[in-house]
């Protein structure tokens, strides 16, 4: 039996008299088959805090019960395990049972014995995975105190590394959620939604923007809001610095002149810099500031955030400037055969439209809505008076005008580009046909590469409604007539039908981009 001297040699001190919210508690179980030892742990612990936290005390009175909670309970900072309970090993077998298979590596365990013979302490130690190893009669008032001060600072260390160690993961995956996005407005989004994930802010307001510093050589400042939620949705894509709230301007500017984020007493200003000078501004607001580790999480995410966002500027440049050159060579060749520009335009978002509708992944449609302005890039090589003839062609004019396809695919083919790969395709393909009646390598059916079959019925449909040198332009109804006629014999019958399923959008197409 237990008995009162135990905890008879010394008085009972705290190491904080504050008193705390049950949710501010360590959760300490005491497993002993003895009520006294119960009794006497709860009498010895009623005043003792750790941290500002007080200790709630759980009990289990067999090996059973003690699993049980343990199974129950992840937060159990530490048990005192009695080694006999209603079998000489119980204590033993829960040891093993918290670290083997409720895997259990955080609860501080701590067997007590009142007969140390039973279970020597030096095999013990060796052979479980505990943390420390007392007889009953060595724990006195104060080394009991002693004993929990020790151990719960060993657990809350580990937690804390625990949780510094899941804050790492949430950054990393949140950053990767981040860099998987393949456009600015997708990136701004991701960035809010993995900064609510972190904080745990999901009621709070958010609100992201980008500057640039001054463009020494346009001697221009951009600003703008990238993405917006909560009380800042009606802020979204607004391009105007001074329009945005009072104390949201100041704490930028504050930012942007110390170069580091700010937190305030309900929101924070995160700034992230790049290397080339670029800088991004978020803006969150918080029902309480946030922690050490908070902060800490918060900036290397915003390391990373500074990083894909002026990756995602510097893609965004290529790619636009890479389309405005496929679009301007498109159109230099349009010119050349004295034919509008506008046509490439049109074919290209045509393109797109059918590729969507096929049911191509968005970037292959985006794809070859940038190749396909340069379907007819081969008519470079051709001369003036067979591209600009107003009549039709003798067969030798044909056979010359025929080899453009295969000229574009050559020109083209030299890159080992993506966008200019596909275009080489698209070129070489666009006059092949369904039936295998095309040119230049008569090519049939699902043959003809995917982007070669949409380019060829987007060009034949915006080029009958255009005018040419050698013909006006046709009514929709005779455009849809012929396309219909057609299917399965020049065009692939899918597309075709796709293409009518859709066919107000397609004329909507003409109408935005018009000659």
């Amino acid at each position: 039996m237990a008995d009162d001297s135990f905890f008879a040699d010394d008085d009972l001190f705290s190491e904080d008299s504050a008193v705390s919210t049950p949710e501010q508690t360590w959760r300490v179980l005491v497993a002993d088959d003895e009520p006294d030892v119960h009794r006497i742990t709860r009498m010895v612990l009623s005043g003792f805090q750790f941290d500002g936290r007080r200790v709630e005390l759980l009990s289990a009175y067999s090996g059973e019960e003690t699993r049980q909670i343990m199974a129950e309970h992840d937060d159990i900072a530490m048990v005192l395990l009695d080694v006999v309970m209603e079998e000489d090993h119980a204590g033993l077998n829960v040891a093993r049972y918290i670290r083997e298979e409720l895997r259990n590596r955080y609860t501080r365990i701590v067997l007590r014995t009142g007969q140390p013979g039973q279970a020597p302490e030096h095999e013990v130690i060796r052979t479980y995975d505990i943390n420390d190893y007392k007889d009953k009669t060595e724990l006195t008032t104060t080394k009991l105190n002693t004993l929990m001060y020790a151990t719960l600072r060993s657990y809350r260390d580990i937690c804390t590394l625990n949780e510094h160690r899941r804050g790492l993961e949430r950054v990393i995956k949140a950053s990767a959620q981040v860099f998987s996005t393949g456009a600015i407005s997708q990136f701004a989004s991701a960035v809010l939604s993995q900064v609510t994930n972190l904080l745990g802010l999901e009621q709070s307001a958010l609100y992201c923007s980008s500057t640039n510093q001054q463009d020494q050589l346009l001697g221009v400042r951009r600003f703008r809001v990238l993405a917006a939620t909560g009380e800042m949705q009606e802020l979204t894509d607004l391009e105007s610095f001074e329009s945005i709230p009072e104390h949201v301007r100041e704490g930028f500017e504050k930012a942007m002149n110390l170069r580091e984020s700010q937190y305030y007493e309900n929101y924070y200003i995160g700034y992230f810099a790049s290397e080339r000078g670029s800088e991004s501004l978020l803006y969150v607001t918080y029902h309480r500031e946030p922690s050490a580790l908070d902060k800490q999480l918060l900036e290397i995410y915003a390391t990373n955030v500074a990083i894909t966002y002026e990756n995602l500027l510097m893609r965004d440049e290529i790619i636009e400037t890479q389309r405005e050159l496929v679009y301007m060579l498109g159109e230099a060749v349009e010119k050349r055969s004295k034919e509008t520009g506008a046509h490439v335009k049109r074919v290209a978002q045509i393109s797109r439209l059918l590729a969507v509708a096929y049911g191509l992944p968005e970037q292959e449609a985006e794809l070859i809505k940038m190749a396909a302005p340069l379907h007819d890039v081969g008519k470079i090589a051709i001369p003036d008076s067979i591209l600009n003839k107003p009549g039709k062609h003798d067969a030798a004019e044909w056979s010359t005008m025929q080899t453009h396809a295969q000229i574009g695919a050559d020109i083209l083919s030299k890159s080992d580009r993506r966008i200019l790969q596909l275009a080489a395709i698209i070129a070489s393909q666009h006059h092949e046909r369904w039936d295998g009646a095309g040119y230049p390598r008569g090519l049939k059916g699902e043959q003809i590469h995917i982007a070669g079959r949409i380019t060829a019925l987007a060009d034949v449909f915006d080029a009958l409604g255009s005018k040419r040198c050698y013909k006006e332009p046709w009514a929709d109804k005779d455009i849809i007539d012929l396309i219909n006629k057609e299917s399965g014999h020049q065009f692939d019958p899918k597309l075709v039908e796709l293409l009518m399923q859709n066919i107000d959008a397609m004329l909507d197409i003409r109408r935005q981009f018009p000659d």
